[in-house]
């Protein structure tokens, strides 16, 4: 059985807390085991990579590494910050998330 987390891919979310507080980004890929998304633009780090063929040139890369998902919360467009998920029950039976600050629920 997977865990429920309060992020899916493709969620814009805000950094908590670290050096990238106050961030806003699209969620690129979430990893389950470890609890950690990659958000886009956050956390960035330089990887130092050999000629390859996606590369011919080789030298050093910038690429997001992962960030704890307990430091991101979900964006909420209408209420225009930061907010907590919840979940319930939908017209149609099926558990959907949405946002405490607007009680709206999230697509």
């Amino acid at each position: 059985m997977q865990k429920k987390l309060h992020i899916k891919k493709g969620d814009t979310v805000v950094v908590n807390t670290g050096n990238n507080k106050g961030t806003k980004g699209r969620v690129l890929e979430v990893f389950i085991k470890t609890d950690r998304a990659i958000v886009e633009g956050v956390n960035m780090m330089k990887k130092h990579t050999k000629p390859n063929a996606e590369s011919p040139q080789g030298g050093i890369i910038e690429k997001e590494a992962p960030v704890h998902i307990s430091n991101l919360m979900l964006f909420d467009a209408k209420a225009g910050t930061a907010t907590r998920v919840g979940r319930r029950l939908n017209d149609e039976g099926k558990l959907v998330r949405f946002s405490k600050k607007s009680g709206e629920e999230i697509k």
